[in-house]
């Protein structure tokens, strides 16, 4: 995904459609001058509606677009024929979207299955025709019922990528590095921070052609959850990974410490976070002997880690052993 591709949120003014009116009309014909009330009932408006697609990434198509508006129903007419509805609009969108109220950040909807539709907006029903009105001490009314309107919102949808095992860490923590090692994934890797601009996906083979997927979050900064560094913009997308897997490298000055402060980032942000399944691994340990990786697992957190090297490959089979069982465990 190139950076300049990858849009996970977007705002749009949605208007379901109104429902048509319904008919006043009365049966006339040549030998039936004054029939009974005919007039049919008017056409429901269109929906806005929400679909999955597999086969997207990204919301990028909609990035430009600002207003969404359902075609109205029709009127109804004559011999109680009902007016044609609207035409829905079906907005596509990658699994993981969720969709709220911009102006009430109330929750509306989630995709999470390929072709799942919901209804964000439902047009407006039509009115009923005066055929409906007539009764034995009022045989001709001449009147019926106007359509119902729309329904307008402002609608964001935001998008939190769908994958098995999330990676947190500090930026240069080797996150990039770690995912074009383990997957076919290509990210971009460079010795500065926040290389990553964007979440990368990745899908790690193992055994019994078994895989999982792996997403490489842009790296979190202390005070991400307060906006600060790239980090708050993609928390959420760390919401939808059933195992986190910190990675802080062996050169820190103090692994449990770093750990820490990514954990109470996640914590700030959304303290269900803190729910999911852990593993840590410590990065670049091929600076490391096996003398002094003894004295740190001493003062390591009390969750499954494992000190691994991308560049050597060094214990990238064991990493991926406690992920699966992570994985796998039952909760």
């Amino acid at each position: 995904m190139a950076s300049s591709n990858f849009v996970d949120y977007v705002k749009i003014y949605c208007f379901s459609g109104n429902g048509g009116p319904g008919s006043a009309h009365f049966r006339r014909e040549k030998y039936i001058p004054k029939g009974g009330p005919d007039g049919g009932d008017g056409g429901k408006g269109g929906d806005i509606i929400m679909k999955g697609n597999a086969q997207m990434w990204t919301l990028l198509h909609l990035h430009y677009t600002r207003h969404l508006r359902a075609e109205n129903g029709e009127s109804g007419g004559l011999q109680r024929s009902t007016g044609a509805s609207g035409k829905d609009i079906y907005i596509e969108v990658p699994l993981g979207t969720v969709a709220r109220n911009y102006d009430t950040q109330e929750f509306i909807a989630e995709i999470i299955e390929d072709g799942q539709e919901i209804v964000l907006l439902k047009g407006g029903r039509g009115g009923l025709g005066n055929d409906h009105f007539k009764t034995s001490t009022n045989q001709s009314p001449k009147y019926s019922q106007p359509g119902e309107e729309g329904i307008e919102a402002n609608i964001v949808l935001e998008l939190k990528i769908l994958a098995d095992v999330g990676l947190v860490g500090f930026p240069n923590a080797g996150k990039s590095t770690l995912l074009s090692v383990l997957s076919a994934a290509k990210p971009e890797i460079a010795d500065y921070p926040f290389t990553t601009l964007v979440p990368n996906l990745g899908i790690v083979a193992y055994h019994d052609q078994q895989s999982f997927v792996m997403a490489d979050i842009p790296g979190i900064i202390e005070g991400a959850a307060e906006g600060k560094g790239l980090g708050l913009r993609f928390l959420r997308h760390i919401e939808r990974n059933a195992v986190l897997l910190f990675m802080v490298p062996a050169d820190a000055d103090d692994i449990k410490k770093e750990y820490h402060i990514l954990l109470n980032e996640l914590k700030q942000y959304n303290p269900e976070l803190l729910d999911k399944r852990r593993v840590l691994a410590i990065s670049k340990s091929d600076l490391l002997d096996g003398e002094l990786m003894e004295m740190m697992k001493n003062d390591l957190p009390e969750i499954p880690h494992v000190f691994i090297s991308s560049v050597t490959q060094s214990e990238l089979t064991t990493l991926k052993d406690l992920l699966w069982k992570a994985l796998n465990e039952e909760v």
